[in-house]
């Protein structure tokens, strides 16, 4: 991975650690570091399938979990998976989306699962969610859950 990106050896170790326990991480550094690439060449690095969603203040949470949609031809709903749906989740600029839409994510880290109109979808296995956050810029962002705060890298 190191000759894939340029990266802290240290970040690396941080983000593999969270992956084998379990967890999520929170990047919070300025626009230009990296956090993309990293979260990127993780995924590959390990074989897992990645998602890049960006995070802006008209992001509903079906925009992340997925949503029910009406299927004309059979005459009902289906149940259509968002882009949690995958190994790895990069969460870019989280807290640019309203507390509703991180809430939604916040189930799919804690639970592992979706919750769609009252039907549970799980995730696959592995699931992490790598999250970045701009400390300089925080004008238009939302704080973030204490549950979301607490990160292992900086």
């Amino acid at each position: 991975m190191e000759s894939a990106a340029i990266i802290d050896r240290s970040i690396l170790e941080d983000i593999t650690a969270a992956i084998l326990a379990r967890g999520h991480v929170l990047l919070e550094d300025v626009p230009g570091t990296g956090k993309t690439v990293t979260a990127r060449v993780l995924a590959e690095a390990l074989g897992l399938s990645f998602t890049r969603i960006q995070f802006t203040p008209d992001l509903l949470p079906s925009d992340v979990t997925g949503s029910n949609i009406y299927n004309e031809h059979e005459g009902t709903f289906e149940f259509s998976e968002g882009p949690v749906f995958t190994n790895v989740v990069l969460a870019d600029e989280i807290n640019r989306a309203p507390p509703k839409t991180q809430a939604a994510l916040l189930e799919a880290m804690e639970e592992r699962q979706v919750s769609v109109d009252g039907t549970t979808h799980p995730l696959p296995e592995p699931f992490v969610v790598i999250a970045t956050q701009n400390p300089v810029e925080q004008e238009g962002t939302f704080r973030l859950p204490e549950a979301q705060r607490r990160p292992i890298c900086r």
